[in-house]
Parts: structure tokens; sequence; C-alpha cells
């Protein structure tokens, strides 16, 4: 059994957040990976001490993103159906089924957890989740093609990107989620894909499915500041502890592992072909293989592989939970 000192601290990461000082509370338990089979409709708990599959959890049909903090509710988001399933945490339980959605693609937990932002591409709207009551308290529209997104640490901007190769980014004023507000729109240099906040909350790493590098922007101004070659295409970007970014290149079979802030390569490694998606807790960082199925665990500091495993035939997105 591994010792629960290894997920102390929790990172920012584009598929779950939590604030730190909560997490540091203690959590107790083990780390388990929340994996999108996509192909099969279900939702796969995945034992990161293992590779076990504590659970198997059929969801709407299309499940393409999970997002999830470490000790909260759950939020699958399957775009094909329209449809937002909120399931327990540890049971997996259906707690809400929301189908008010056209073309839902992404979901992202607020900092303190209690609700979770849902874009969806058809109506371009961004919608607001009270995870407590499982009811949408707010929707605004941000523009079509809504796709990836971005919560700052302190909850109060949310950046999302119009498309998978977005020329336009939306800043909102979410402090209030009840009251969202777009404050203003920016065309990147370069089309963004995912987004992802530093943790103190200064800049926006940005990254792309056409050019072969991330761009960290300034968050208050969207002024480029720095750029990070990352192989082919990166896909995805996740901040661990100890001022670690962890960035994905799917088609280069590749993570690499940065230091946030001199913004340098420390290591690389290789992971299984179509490794898009990363999620991380403490020095922990998973990746999941859209195209092989396979789920890879690296010990964050090293990039050290602690367990490879199979777990569907697509395994698109993950996230980490602990039970």
């Amino acid at each position: 059994m591994r010792s629960a000192a290894r997920f102390a601290l929790l990172g920012a990461c584009v598929t779950a957040s939590l604030p730190l000082s909560v997490w540091s509370r203690g959590v107790g338990g083990s780390p388990v990976a929340l994996v999108t089979a996509e192909s099969e409709n279900e939702l796969l708990a995945l034992s990161l001490e293992d590779g076990r599959v504590l659970r198997r959890v059929e969801v709407a049909a299309d499940p393409q993103t999970v997002a999830a903090a470490v000790t909260g509710p759950a939020v699958v988001v399957s775009p094909r159906s329209g449809t937002v399933t909120v399931l327990a945490w540890r049971s997996l339980r259906t707690l809400a089924t929301l189908r008010s959605f056209r073309s839902p693609q992404i979901a992202a937990i607020t900092p303190d957890g209690a609700f979770a932002y849902v874009t969806d591409a058809a109506t371009g709207v961004l919608s607001a989740l009270q995870l407590s009551t499982r009811r949408v308290v707010d929707r605004v529209f941000v523009g079509l093609g809504a796709h990836h997104l971005a919560v700052s640490p302190d909850g109060r901007r949310t950046w999302v990107a119009l498309g998978e190769r977005a020329t336009t980014v939306v800043v909102l004023d979410s402090a209030d989620p009840h009251g969202l507000r777009v404050l203003r729109r920016f065309h990147p240099a370069t089309p963004a894909h995912d987004l992802a906040f530093a943790p103190d909350g200064l800049s926006v790493w940005i990254t792309s499915a056409s050019v072969p590098y991330v761009s960290v922007l300034s968050a208050a101004s969207s002024r480029l500041l720095a750029r990070i070659p990352a192989g082919p295409a990166p896909q995805h970007v996740a901040f661990g502890v100890r001022d670690h970014v962890f960035v994905t290149s799917g088609y280069g079979s590749a993570i690499q592992l940065v230091d946030s802030r001199t913004r340098k390569v420390l290591r690389r490694a290789s992971t299984s072909y179509g490794s898009f998606n990363v999620a991380t807790a403490g020095d922990v960082v998973v990746t999941s293989s859209l195209t092989s199925g396979t789920v890879i665990e690296l010990a964050g500091s090293t990039l050290r592989r602690q367990l490879t495993t199979v777990a569907a035939p697509a395994a698109r997105a993950v996230a980490i939970s602990v039970w």
C-alpha cells in the first residue's frame, strides 16, 4: 500500500480542483483514477495502487470528459447525447442526469468545490451547475464552439476557448457563479486548445492542437510571456506541486515536466500514443490514451512510471479522486 502522504497536496489541473488549504487537512484513503470509457458508455474507477477496476458505472452515451474534486462528486459530460451526469463521491451513484444541453463539452469544478462550469459548443453557452442542488443556477452566452475552460485559483476569473483550435478566448467575471459576466475577448497568436491557470493566478498556460509549443499568457492582460517547446501538437497541461507543470503530447507519445518559474523543461518521458489528457494530485500524474485505452501513472518529480494498465478500448479523459 502506498503512503497517503504522496497525496498530501493537490495541484491545480484541468480535471480536478480543490484549494490547498482544504486538501492539507488530510483526506486519507487511496488514489483512484476516474476514466471515461467512451466506446463503452461507462465511467471506470481504477485503483492507482494496483490498477484494479473498483467501479464500472453506466452513463449517458458518448461520455467524453470527466471533472472531479478529490473529495467531491464527479461530473461526466456526454456531447452527442447532450447530457451531463453528476455522480456521488466514492459510490459513483447517479445523483442527477441533466439533459438541458445540446452539445456539452467540458466541465470544470470551481476551486471551492461548490459549482461546475459546463461549456456547450452548439449553443455557445457557459452554465453554472450548483453541485449541492444539481441545478443550473446561471447561463451566459460566450460564443459558439465553447469548449475548454479554466477557472482562476480564487474563482474570480474564467477563460473559455471557442473551439478545439480556438482563435477567440473569452474572459469572464466568475466571482459570483449566480451572475457570470463576460468581460472581454481576445485573439491568441496561435489557435488555443486547453487552458490552465498557474497556481498563483498570474498567468494562463495555453496549449495548441496546431503548433509544437505551449504559450504562457499574462492573466491580467493576455500578453504573451513565454513559449515553451512541447512536441507535436501538445494538448493538455496540468499543474502539480513544487512548481511542476506537466504537458502532454498525445501525437508525440510523450509527457514533459516543466518548471513553472523558470519555464525550463526538466524531464521528458514516453507515454502511450494518444495520451492527450492528464490529471495530477500531489506528486501523482496520470495520463489516459484515447487510442489504446492505456492509463499510465507516473511520479511527478521524476516522471518514473508507477503503473500501466489497459482500462478500456478508448480512455478519453481522466480525473483523480481519493476514496
